[in-house]
């Protein structure tokens, strides 16, 4: 992200699941909001025998101007882990809610931000 958004605004959503799912979720929320990642980045598969997490930071302040595209199908489910303020986290959760099936899977909040965990799946 170049220039820096209110912080509150900014959220941290790290994924897990099959790389070309994260990429498609990392998608959807490009389209919305800008980013620090880079446009069309797709994610690397990580080692077989463990688990992989990819990380983005997503500005609700700044929209990426991109209208809803079509939401790609998910060949497995992703967990996605947002972490932010109250308002942006719910913006990102609006935004994952009319791409994909969206289950909250648990929550903590705090003074000033919460950190809500979803399991995603196609519709």
């Amino acid at each position: 992200m170049s220039g820096a958004g209110e912080p509150s605004a900014q959220v941290t959503v790290e994924l897990s699941g099959a790389a070309d799912d994260a990429g498609g979720v990392f998608s959807v929320l490009g389209a919305a909001f800008a980013s620090d990642r880079d446009a069309g980045a797709a994610p690397r598969p990580g080692p077989a025998d463990g688990p992989t997490v990819w990380s983005g930071v997503f500005d609700t302040a700044r929209p990426a101007g991109g209208g809803p595209g079509g939401a790609p199908s998910l060949s497995g489910p992703v967990t996605a882990a947002v972490q932010g303020g109250y308002v942006a986290v719910d913006q990102v959760v609006t935004v994952l809610s009319a791409a994909f099936a969206v289950a909250q899977e648990g929550s903590a909040s705090g003074d000033q931000e919460k950190d809500v965990t979803l399991r995603l799946e196609s519709r």
